[in-house]
């Protein structure tokens, strides 16, 4: 794998995004993680993204674009549904386009989001929540330290029907643990 970095979306991003939902979407709508025909018209995509980017100005959600070493996207990983209380949390997200599955971007897209969750955002947990079926990704959660968490009955709409979700979570501050 290439050495990866990742991006804070900001509008500039919206025409090179568009071309790598466009380019993902069978092998993401395959995955059962397809968006609705709306989101792949170029103004309402570009109203989404501006909607996205108020919010994390507004510190809900923080998405971030992943690149490989000469700047193309190869993926997504995203910190959303940001909770500010006693404790700092939020949950992660992330999907890599169909080319880079399976070479270590998600784990290392990870290892970097949470670098930034911790340091930039002040969070100080994350959750996150997969198909039993993706083992994929309960690696890459494993691989960052992640911790099984429980099981949800039926908490997922995948391929037209419920399944269950596979709960996850990563405690940043070490002092929360001592």
């Amino acid at each position: 794998m290439s050495p990866i970095s990742i991006h804070l979306l900001e509008n500039r991003h919206f025409d090179e995004l568009f071309e790598f939902e466009i380019q993902n979407r069978a092998f993401f709508e395959n995955m059962g993680f397809g968006r609705a025909n709306s989101y792949y018209d170029k103004k309402q995509f570009e109203l989404i993204q501006e909607e996205i980017i108020q919010e994390q100005a507004q510190g809900k959600h923080f998405m971030y674009l992943v690149k490989d070493k000469i700047g193309v996207i190869v993926g997504r990983v995203n910190l959303i549904d940001v909770v500010r209380s006693n404790l700092n949390k939020a949950e992660i997200g992330y999907r890599m386009g169909a080319a880079y599955q399976s070479k270590g971007y998600g784990t290392k897209a990870v290892s970097l989001a949470i670098e930034q969750a911790k340091k930039v955002h002040q969070l100080e947990r994350l959750e996150a929540g997969t198909s039993p079926y993706n083992i994929g990704s309960q690696i890459v959660l494993i691989k960052n330290g992640f911790q099984f968490t429980d099981r949800k009955k039926q908490s997922i709409y995948h391929n037209g029907r419920w399944e269950d979700s596979i709960l996850f979570e990563k405690v940043l501050d070490e002092m929360l643990i001592k």
